[in-house]
């Protein structure tokens, strides 16, 4: 696989160490690379933690290593001296070894906080001398926190940290954060990026490698509203009327979409007619790509059997349990959408009300499809919890993250620093 671009990461530790920041670097740097960058992570503590991404260990950019801590505490009393300016040669050195051959270095913290004040002076040094192309990604804020205010001093080295420094971007997490950091810099609010931590569905689902597959195949992080069918394809579940109502739903809600999970019924040679006949009625009523019959998408020419655990994946993942059989002995669906706090779509049948307990939204199975899917439309956009979730979806997963804010400017930044001339902006003392 081509390279699209080398990347690094650098803060005081890294994954395995637990942490918001290193949470942050964990899910940066694995999807990084699985869009084609090569990855490099460097920290003071830590280790190789995702097969692929490269990890350098160097102790002296760990805000907790022996030497920092010293210098700290000089720095703390408002002492510039000669051992904060040999650790921040050591530490320029070692970098040198690594950055120059990265295309662009994301900078947690460093450039704001100040934990190790002799690697933020280093990683100045470096873009001084256009050794480095770096991002600094902002968390918090020494001149802005009343904890740390005593330990700042007018001057170099604490100046770093609420001066812009050239030829480099700046990044938040909020929009709070953003005015903070404006105020703070003295720039435009405009000229600093909002990049929000995020979640991972997937790992937060815990879902079955299977389903995975289904769900980035089919899309379905991004359909709205995802409708389940857990049935077997037989004439008594009445799947006509699910993909009537689905069709429906489309003049209301941007993509329904309907999953119905298991295979022909076995014990009936008409019901392989039965879904080919359904699947006439998606396409004459245009939602053929709407409507998945998941036995279809197994490995190979194989038939995908549906496991009770990816059954339960496909619970947590639906918006909706769509149940419109004719005819049912109980309906074991009904119970397991309760479970999974699931709203419940489903036929006036006495099955249903003895399962539901008339906590189920009712239909007549042979009925108008229509007033059903408006029925649908009215509940999930009055349900906050669908809609808080839809957000999240659309604007807080890490691929989504990643792939519409951090390549950009990743990509954007190492654009620029080909043409770059940076300007020394502080008379530093020498050593």
């Amino acid at each position: 696989m081509t390279v699209k671009g080398r990347v690094g990461i650098l803060h005081y530790a890294a994954p395995p160490v637990v942490g918001g920041v290193e949470i942050t670097i964990y899910h940066h740097a694995r999807l990084l690379l699985q869009r084609g960058y090569e990855v490099h992570v460097i920290g003071g503590r830590g280790a190789p933690f995702y097969s692929g991404v490269y990890f350098h260990r160097v102790e002296e950019v760990d805000s907790r290593y022996s030497d920092v801590l010293a210098v700290s505490r000089e720095l703390a009393g408002g002492v510039v001296s000669s051992r904060f300016l040999g650790l921040r040669a050591r530490i320029a050195n070692r970098l040198r070894a690594i950055l120059p051959a990265l295309h662009t270095t994301i900078v947690h913290n460093a450039l704001t906080l100040h934990k190790n004040l002799p690697l933020t002076a280093a990683l100045y040094r470096l873009v001084q001398d256009n050794a480095a192309s770096l991002i600094a990604w902002c968390h918090d804020f020494a001149w802005k926190d009343e904890l740390y205010l005593p330990e700042m001093h007018p001057g170099y080295p604490w100046d770093l940290l609420r001066t812009p420094w050239p030829n480099t971007p700046y990044v938040v997490v909020s929009e709070h954060r953003r005015h903070m950091l404006a105020e703070l810099l003295r720039v435009s609010p405009q000229t600093i990026h909002v990049v929000p931590p995020g979640v991972d569905p997937y790992e937060f689902y815990k879902l079955e490698p299977e389903t995975r597959r289904l769900v980035e195949k089919l899309g379905l992080l991004d359909v709205a509203p995802l409708l389940l069918l857990p049935a077997r394809v037989t004439r008594r579940k009445n799947i006509e009327m699910a993909i009537r109502i689905t069709s429906a739903l489309t003049h209301h809600m941007p993509r329904p979409t309907l999953i119905v999970t298991g295979p022909p019924g076995p014990h009936n040679p008409t019901n392989v007619a039965y879904l080919n006949s359904l699947r006439e009625l998606a396409h004459r009523l245009g939602v053929e790509n709407n409507v998945h019959f998941l036995y279809e998408y197994g490995e190979g020419d194989q038939p995908l059997h549906v496991s009770d655990a990816m059954m339960s994946d496909f619970y947590q993942l639906a918006d909706v349990l769509l149940f419109p059989s004719r005819r049912e002995g109980f309906g074991i669906p009904v119970l397991e959408a309760g479970l999974a706090r699931l709203p419940i779509f489903a036929s006036d049948i006495p099955p249903v009300h003895e399962s539901a307990g008339g906590l189920a939204f009712t239909f007549d199975p042979e009925g108008d499809p229509a007033p059903v899917a408006r029925r649908i439309a009215e509940v999930l956009t009055h349900d906050r919890a669908y809609r808080m979730r839809r957000r999240v979806l659309q604007q807080f997963t890490w691929q989504r993250i990643i792939d519409e804010r951090v390549i950009p400017l990743i990509e954007k930044t190492r654009r620029d620093s080909g043409s770059r001339e940076t300007e020394k902006e502080y008379s530093e003392p020498e050593g």
